[in-house]
């Protein structure tokens, strides 16, 4: 079984900009818990034949203060064109059993909280990334360009083990979810964004 994904990522959770948790999962959150939401577009990808082309996967997370302790609840929101074929093949990905950056975290997950469809909006451009779940999750960060850089490239983050991959452009920014037991709605907290690209 072969596949390949790629598109575009874009997170924010509870800590402090920057997350320390992304520095490193044993570092400690800057809350008793870490809640966060990790937006997954696929731009193209096929899996075992399957295409999953423009379909978007959100996970959202209530993890325990440090990360690598494991016990994460975790939920899937994913887009409602998403046909069963393409969840069985996105959920075989995205929960580690194809290999990929997912195995590794897959362990961690103590609690699964399901999958929801809804209609997913997402929305790119000038530094800025937005997801709305239908009324349940709605996420909007802003890339951080720092004062001072007249080139006005923003803040990255390298050499870190993230599932998007090892660098990672530094965002601010806010989410609100109310999905599968989990809710929350927080400002002005860390954000990121990159582009991901998988296979395996």
């Amino acid at each position: 079984m072969t596949w390949s994904i790629r598109g575009r990522y874009f997170e924010n959770c509870s800590c402090d900009m920057p997350c320390p948790c992304t520095i490193s999962l044993d570092a400690g959150a800057d809350k008793e818990r870490c809640n966060a939401v990790l937006v997954f577009h696929v731009d193209t990808g096929e899996v075992d034949g399957v295409d999953v082309s423009d379909r978007t996967v959100v996970a959202v997370v209530d993890s325990p203060q440090v990360m690598a302790d494991g016990n994460w609840k975790l939920g899937l929101v994913v887009d409602e064109r998403t046909s069963d074929d393409q969840l069985q093949k996105l959920g075989a990905v995205f929960g580690g059993e194809l290999g990929g950056p997912m195995e590794a975290l897959g362990p961690l997950v103590g609690e699964m909280l399901g999958v929801e469809r809804m209609r997913i909006e997402v929305s790119e451009g000038n530094g800025n990334h937005r997801l709305t779940a239908g009324d349940a999750v709605e996420v909007d960060v802003d890339d951080v360009v720092p004062f001072g850089v007249e080139n006005g490239q923003p803040v990255r983050l390298v050499d870190v083990f993230h599932p998007a991959g090892n660098e990672l452009t530094v965002a601010k920014g806010r989410s609100r979810v109310g999905v599968l037991g989990l809710e929350w709605n927080q400002e002005a907290t860390s954000g990121f964004s990159a582009p991901f690209s998988w296979s395996g």
